[in-house]
């Protein structure tokens, strides 16, 4: 039994049963440990064949946050013990089992709902993405922020900011920018606005439900239940993505990132929200944006199972080089704000280096089964 990962079958009418995992680490926002990962997909392997559980939830034990993101503390802790090992053992671990996890969730057959309130970042995301019904909230607040650490948007992201609106999803990469619940509803992020105060209503609603032996009836049967649960239109929130996107795709549309990047960089209107997605840009890491560019032009034609083989790739390459250590030491651990990136700047980053980072270094890959 895991501590941090709460994991209950509830009863339903006919024999039929919910399945309800609930992540409970409410001091470090329910950041995802490797422990945590293996409970999740444990539970879901186990769901999977069990004829009675009709549908799966994932949710958080707080209000505040659903999952703020991975245990990245722990792994520059391994990742400094162990200095040029490359894949460093406990990052290959994790991010190996955290992305095999996500991969699951995408091909889930049975319907599983991820209640997206409060703080969802990162791996948070992850695991949220791939959910066959996904609820947002009045207190959502998702973000892939990795470019202020050193990092990409792995976890899938891809996967799904390429297939965002236009070049909102590039945008939203290289900027880190926070989207509220009607951002995800138009990027593909969300499928239900719900109010967070429902959710103990939702829960119920769903153990008295007249679930089915056939997986396609649940769906519909889950799709049918939020829809009439949702809460009114009027109290979504403006989406910054939807009212700043003719900007966006004027900001994005040159053919070089360094064009892209001087272009937001340049932003002198009066949007809020994308002065500040200019200033995380510009004190992001070079090595991130850069990142965040080539997996775009190499995934534009990858399956699903491709982009997470890839993205492991370049996720144990990160730990193994300086910009990831920096970013969480400037950001999380000092909290100086000053990360010394290295390089310095895009113009000072040659193609050989960014190269580096999709080399694999094994003979066989660690998620070569993913189909």
């Amino acid at each position: 039994m895991v501590e941090t990962v709460n994991i209950e079958e509830r009863a339903c009418p006919g024999g039929m049963k919910l399945g309800v995992i609930t992540l409970d680490a409410p001091k470090s926002l329910h950041a995802l440990t490797l422990e945590m990962i293996r409970a999740i997909d444990g539970a879901l392997l186990r769901w999977a064949d069990d004829a009675q559980i009709a549908c799966v939830v994932l949710q958080s034990s707080t209000d505040k946050a659903f999952c703020a993101g991975g245990d990245v503390r722990s792994l520059r802790t391994a990742v400094a013990e162990q200095p040029g090992v490359v894949p460093n053992p406990q990052a290959l671990a994790f991010f190996a089992e955290e992305y095999r996890l996500d991969h699951r969730i995408h091909t889930y057959a049975k319907p599983l709902l991820v209640w997206g309130g409060g703080i969802v970042m990162g791996g948070g995301l992850g695991l949220m993405a791939g959910a066959s019904h996904r609820v947002v909230t009045e207190s959502t607040r998702i973000a892939m922020p990795e470019i202020t650490i050193g990092l990409f948007p792995d976890v899938g992201g891809s996967w799904f900011l390429g297939r965002m609106p236009g070049r909102s999803g590039l945008f939203l990469g290289l900027t880190g920018a926070p989207m509220n619940a009607a951002d995800a509803l138009f990027v593909g992020l969300g499928d239900y606005f719900l109010q967070q105060e429902a959710r103990a209503l939702v829960l119920d609603a769903l153990a008295l439900a007249q679930w089915q032996p056939e997986a396609q009836a649940n769906h519909q049967q889950l799709d049918r239940l939020l829809r009439a649960l949702a809460a009114p239109a009027s109290l979504l929130p403006e989406s910054p993505v939807r009212a700043n996107f003719d900007a966006i795709a004027a900001l994005t549309q040159a053919p070089t990132l360094q064009e892209v990047v001087a272009a937001i960089a340049a932003y002198e209107g009066e949007s809020a929200w994308l002065q500040k997605a200019a200033h995380s840009l510009a004190r992001g890491a070079p090595s991130s944006a850069a990142l965040v560019w080539t997996m775009r032009e190499r995934t534009l034609h990858l399956s699903l199972a491709q982009v997470f083989q890839l993205e492991l790739i370049v996720a144990v390459q990160c730990c193994a080089h300086p910009d990831f250590a920096e970013g969480v030491r400037a950001l999380l651990i000092d909290k100086d704000g000053a990360p010394q990136w290295q390089p310095a700047s895009l113009e000072q980053l040659g193609e050989a280096y960014l190269n580096e980072y999709f080399q694999a270094p094994w003979t066989a890959h660690p998620l070569a089964d993913l189909a």
